[in-house]
């Protein structure tokens, strides 16, 4: 009864998440032709400085430059991807394996293993083992032993985290 609870909680956020990033999807492709007009001011007024700010503001210039060309060339469905992985993993505190069968599951996202394999490579900023220990918190706080959280981390029906993520979470979890 307190995994259908749990699998329930999880679907119902997993709803509203992706209700909620479809906006966000087509402001990130509007902005996208004024950040061109922004580089290319920037470029005229680099004219007016020194000969060593110049070179200082050029080479950051050719940098922003190559990430934006970088960021153009990017499928739509691959940062789509990536903004979702970053949910996931973020809000929900889910296993990297957990986020990627999430991307790329028929009942799921439905993005291609192209573009989740893109979104995992590039994700940022997520420490799996923590999210591993949010996870066993949750489950220590239904009042499950050690052992059955441990099981339930590392299931491939449960959480499917790497057994030393669990390893961690476990040996972190308050007495």
């Amino acid at each position: 009864m307190k995994r259908l609870t749990i699998l329930t909680t999880i679907l119902l956020a997993t709803l509203s998440l992706t209700a909620c990033s479809g906006a966000t999807s087509s402001e990130d492709s509007s902005s996208d032709p004024s950040t061109s007009k922004v580089a290319d001011s920037e470029d005229s007024s680099s004219d007016d400085d020194t000969e060593d700010d110049s070179s200082e503001d050029e080479s950051s210039e050719s940098e922003t430059s190559e990430k934006e060309s970088s960021e153009n060339q990017t499928p739509t469905e691959y940062t789509s991807a990536l903004s979702k992985a970053q949910d996931y993993a973020e809000s929900m505190k889910m296993s990297k394996q957990g986020v990627y069968d999430q991307l790329t599951s028929s009942y799921g996202e439905k993005f291609s293993a192209q573009a989740a394999n893109y979104a995992m490579d590039n994700l940022s900023g997520i420490d799996w083992n923590e999210n591993a220990l949010s996870k066993a918190q949750d489950y220590q706080g239904m009042d499950m032993s050690p052992e059955s959280i441990r099981d339930q981390l590392t299931s491939s029906h449960g959480e499917q985290f790497t057994a030393a993520e669990a390893d961690y979470a476990v040996s972190h979890l308050s007495k």
